[in-house]
């Protein structure tokens, strides 16, 4: 099966979201002090509480039950609900994912609180007499001034997508997950969930994690499927993606639809697993071929359908993927989560560096391998553009942020915690709602999708934080327990096979199909990127100069969905 699209012939818009709302900061206990568009609030049967937002709850039959026989007639009256009896503190109560905002009218509050996982996401203006909210970046455009916040750029181009609070605008920010804020009244979101590792019991064995694990993942999955209703799947045939189809095709009586793709057949892929699979677990399977120029074509809808940029070649196949699942199904499971969770095997790099440091130095793993090391084989492991920053940012982008500290230093130098689990709360934090979550939901949503990550559940990670460190990365063996837990499910050569990713070959498109666009877009002299990055220096990429490698493919792409988002967002 080969995608078919047009080619746009303008810069396409962003999809439009379910719901935003203004907030009359300076006037908050007038009566049109709130404004809502696209979604009519729930009001709390006293009339005090007003909710709006994006909510999906795996716990709501539990919270009705506590509620005693006030019944809801919807997840959002629940909320309205639960915050008339507990207030605030409701919001830990929730489970599912959600991003919400709470209007008290009696003191004037305007409460945001977004989910644990950070499966959906809520942006908010910071300046002005009038704040504005919503789940996606693009709608408050209109509203604050269009300045780059460089540190975000600097992140941006060190990990390919904006980490933490921060985003590619200076005054907006995002909520970050497991937090509250109340706008007007607190300065900095409170966190009311602390992700943090939790190993409660030294004395359980591997098997015993093990079934723990596929007990939780089952009750993730049955919460997940649509009733009598077909439900899809993005197959990889790695081991994150084939645990999740097979586990839903053991549980739903329902046709299991799964999406594959491929690059054409003169370039490697993982068709032989994905399909090895598809019909162990019985799947009605989809085997997609995306061309280059799918790729160049679809970007900028695909950078349209961001909230902030995401330099990951995936993006594109994802909205493909997404598109044609939509013709069959409403609901898709993926396998995103696996890796940050147990310890998948992006963590080796990090580790190795920290040991050869170590045999180098003859001394400690964890009290000699410095802080500033540790930061820099963190973001060096991304393969990004963290090496270059120096001759890539313009001189003076690159004094205003060089000293500027790393989001990621304090969780890479704290001294309660094991290198490894550092590294796992990090990518969980930071890369799993930053960068996975935010690039699948948004690429499902734009399909009109609803997207299912049972390995990213909030229950999952807390779980994984529970278990030692040992039975995650074992010797060389990674994602030791997850693989224990499904192992009657999967075929063996699945369980054993290493994992190697999905490459997207964009090193051989630049330098054989996309270098004439790639330099009329990243060099043109009125591009948006050109006050901030060196063109020069890019310019020598495209050229494949100055790296025996030649390796410049997941940079130039990291760079045209930059230039691709800030033309799509009116930069």
């Amino acid at each position: 099966m080969i995608f078919t699209s047009r080619r746009p012939s303008t810069l396409p818009q962003p999809v439009i979201p379910s719901w935003h709302l203004a907030w009359g900061c300076d006037a908050p206990h007038q009566p049109d002090a709130l404004v809502t568009a696209g979604a009519v609030p729930e009001v709390s049967p006293g009339g005090r509480f007003a909710v709006v937002g994006d909510i999906w709850l795996t716990n709501e039959r539990s919270l009705s039950g506590r509620l005693g026989r006030t019944t809801a007639a919807n997840s959002w009256q629940l909320v309205a609900q639960m915050w008339e009896r507990w207030g605030s503190d409701c919001i830990g109560m929730l489970e599912g994912a959600f991003a919400v905002a709470v209007w008290d009218r009696e003191e004037g509050k305007l409460w945001l609180g977004r989910d644990r996982a950070g499966a959906s996401t809520l942006y908010y203006t910071t300046t002005g007499p009038v704040q504005r909210v919503a789940p996606r970046l693009s709608t408050l455009n209109p509203y604050h001034s269009r300045e780059l916040d460089l540190i975000a750029l600097r992140d941006y181009l060190a990990c390919a997508f904006v980490p933490g609070e921060r985003t590619m605008w200076q005054q907006v920010r995002e909520l970050p997950p497991g937090t509250l804020i109340c706008l007007g009244v607190d300065r900095e979101p409170q966190p009311y969930w602390q992700l943090g590792v939790d190993i409660q019991n030294t004395t359980l064995s591997l098997a015993q994690y093990a079934a723990q694990l596929r007990l939780l993942l089952e009750q993730i999955v049955t919460e997940s499927l649509p009733v009598d209703e077909p439900v899809g799947a993005y197959l990889s045939g790695g081991l994150d993606s084939s645990c999740v189809t097979a586990i839903a095709a053991k549980l739903h009586p329902q046709p299991i639809h799964t999406y594959s793709i491929h690059f054409g057949s003169d370039y490697p892929n993982e068709l032989e697993f994905s399909s090895l699979v598809a019909s162990h677990c019985g799947t009605h399977h989809h085997i997609i071929e995306i061309t280059p120029q799918q790729m160049w074509e679809l970007l900028p809808i695909t950078m349209a359908n961001l909230d902030d940029p995401i330099g990951d070649p995936l993006t594109v196949p994802n909205y493909i993927m997404g598109q044609i699942a939509r013709q069959t199904v409403t609901v898709i499971f993926n396998g995103e989560g696996g890796d940050p969770c147990f310890a998948g095997p992006k963590n080796k790099p990090m580790l190795l560096d920290a040991l050869y440091s170590q045999i180098a130095t003859a001394s400690s793993l964890e009290s000699d391998y410095s802080s500033d090391k540790k930061i820099e084989a963190y973001l060096n492991s991304f393969q990004k553009c963290f090496p270059d920053l120096p001759q890539l940012l313009q001189p003076d982008i690159w004094a205003a942020v060089q000293k500027e500290p790393s989001l990621f230093a304090p969780h890479l130098t704290a001294a309660d915690a094991s290198y490894l689990n550092s590294l796992m709360l990090l990518n969980i934090r930071y890369k799993g709602a930053d960068h996975i979550l935010t690039k699948v939901n948004n690429m499902t949503r734009a399909s009109m999708l609803e997207a299912r990550s049972p390995l990213f559940d909030q229950r999952i990670v807390e779980l994984s934080l529970q278990i030692p460190p040992q039975y995650k990365l074992a010797g060389a063996d990674e994602k030791a327990v997850l693989k224990q837990a499904v192992a009657d499910l999967l075929p063996e050569t699945i369980l054993t096979r290493p994992k190697s990713g999905m490459m997207v070959p964009v090193n051989l498109w630049f330098a054989q199909q996309w270098r004439r666009q790639a330099r009329s877009l990243l060099l043109n002299k009125q591009a948006a990127i050109a006050p901030y990055l060196n063109q020069q220096f890019i310019k020598n990429w495209l050229d494949y100069r100055g790296d025996t490698w030649r390796r410049y493919g997941v940079k130039l792409w990291l760079l045209t969905s930059l230039e691709i988002w800030l033309q799509v967002n009116g930069k």
